[in-house]
C-alpha cells in the first residue's frame, strides 16, 4: 500500500474533525511561547543569584560559568526530556488505545535501568579514559526490551496492542526483579549510585551530551512527527483504520518504535523520570480535545516547560540540596492528576 493511499484514506477520515487552522495555529504558538518562557527564565532560576549583564559582558566571569556551563545545558535537556516523554506518551496511549499507557509502561524505563544498574556493579560508571559508558549501557538495556516486546507482540497479520502492553508490563517486572537481584549483591557504593540513578536527574554540564543525543532524537520525533497525522485513525481501533486504507501493522511498528527510540535516548542520560508522559497528555486532551494532529506539538512544548519547572523546583526548595527532579514530577503529579480524575470523571465516564 502506497504513501499517497494511506494519506488519501486518513484524509477522508480527518476532514470533519480537523482543528479550524486559525485555533490550531493559535494554540500551537501559545504553547511554543509558553515553552520559550520556560528555556528563557529557567537559566535565571537558582540557588545563587547571577548577574545576566556581567556574564553576557565577560565570559571568564563566575556568573558566566553558572549560567553557560552549568544551568543553560541542564535546562536545555530538560525541555529535550520532558518533550519527548510527553510526545511518547501521546503515542502510546492512540497506539494502544490505553489512557495509562505511558513511556514507562511497556519496558523501556525497565531495560534502561537494568542496564544501568549492571552497568555501576560491573565497575563501568567511569568508562574508558574518564568517559562514561553508563548511558550507553542505559540504550541497548531499553532497545534490548524494546525488540523484545516487539518480537513478543507480532503475529501474522498485525501487532497485537494488548499483547504489546502486557509484554512490556511483563517485561518491566522481570526487569525489576533483576535489578533487585544486582541491587542485593552491591556494595554501599554502588548501591547508592543505583538508587540515586533510578530517582531521575538532569545533571547534564557538557553540551556534548546533546550530539550523543541527537541522531537518535531527531530520527524518533521525526517518524512521531510525520505520522501523528494518522493517530486519530489508528486510536479509533483496527478495524476501522483497516477500512480506510492504512496499513495498520507497519503504522503501529513504526511509532511503537519510534517513541521506543525516542524514550531510550533520553532516559539514558536522565534515568527515569516518570509522570510526565502521562499527566501532560491528558491534560491537554481534557483542555483542547483528542486531536492528535493538536495533541503532539502541544504534548512537546508543555511537556518541556513542565519538566523545566519542575527542575526548577528541584534545585531551589531546599538549597543547596538539590532534589532529584523525579520526586519532584510524581509530587507535584500525582495528586494534580488524581485531582483532575475527579473534577472531569463525567467527561472522562469514570
Amino acid at each position: 500500500m502506497s504513501d499517497a493511499s494511506l494519506s488519501r484514506g486518513v484524509a477522508d477520515a480527518q476532514r470533519p474533525a480537523g482543528p479550524p487552522r486559525r485555533r490550531f495555529a493559535r494554540l500551537v504558538a501559545g504553547a511554543a511561547v509558553v515553552c520559550l518562557a520556560a528555556l528563557s527564565l529557567g537559566p535565571l532560576i537558582g540557588s545563587a543569584p547571577i548577574d545576566v549583564w556581567q556574564a553576557l559582558r565577560d565570559r571568564a566571569s563566575v556568573d558566566a560559568v553558572i549560567l553557560f556551563k552549568v544551568r543553560l545545558p541542564r535546562v536545555l535537556f530538560a525541555g529535550m526530556v520532558g518533550g519527548a516523554l510527553a510526545v511518547c506518551g501521546v503515542v502510546f496511549q492512540a497506539i494502544l488505545r490505553n489512557p495509562l499507557a505511558s513511556p514507562f509502561t511497556l519496558g523501556v524505563s525497565g531495560g534502561a535501568s537494568l542496564g544501568a544498574v549492571l552497568a555501576i556493579r560491573s565497575g563501568w560508571v567511569a568508562g574508558f579514559h574518564g568517559v562514561s559508558i553508563l548511558p550507553l549501557a542505559s540504550f541497548i538495556g531499553a532497545s534490548a526490551v524494546t525488540l523484545i516486546v516487539y518480537s513478543l507482540s507480532l503475529s501474522h497479520s498485525r501487532l497485537s496492542p494488548l499483547t504489546l502492553l502486557l509484554s512490556g508490563v511483563i517485561l518491566n517486572f522481570i526487569c525489576s526483579a533483576l535489578i533487585l537481584l544486582v541491587h542485593y549483591f552491591a556494595d554501599f557504593t554502588q548501591s547508592f549510585l543505583m538508587v540515586r540513578w533510578m530517582m531521575g536527574g538532569l545533571d547534564v554540564f557538557d553540551y556534548a551530551v546533546f550530539a550523543s543525543i541527537a541522531p537518535f532524537y531527531v530520527i524518533g520525533a521525526g517518524v512521531i512527527g510525520y505520522l501523528s497525522r494518522y493517530l486519530n485513525v489508528l486510536s479509533a481501533g483496527d478495524e476501522w483504520a483497516a477500512s480506510r486504507g492504512l496499513d495498520v501493522k507497519r503504522l503501529v511498528s513504526l511509532e511503537y518504535l519510534a517513541a521506543s527510540l525516542l524514550t531510550g535516548s533520553v532516559i539514558a542520560y536522565s534515568g527515569p523520570i516518570g509522570f510526565v508522559g502521562l499527566i501532560v497528555p491528558h491534560t491537554l486532551r481534557l483542555v483542547v480535545g483528542a486531536d492528535h494532529r493538536l495533541l503532539v506539538p502541544l504534548a512537546f512544548c508543555v511537556g518541556a516547560a513542565f519538566l523545566i519547572a519542575c527542575d526548577a523546583v528541584a534545585r531551589t526548595i531546599l538549597a543547596p540540596t538539590e532534589i532529584p527532579v523525579g520526586v519532584i514530577t510524581a509530587i507535584l503529579g500525582g495528586p494534580f492528576f488524581l485531582w483532575l480524575l475527579l473534577s472531569r470523571r463525567r467527561e472522562l465516564l469514570l
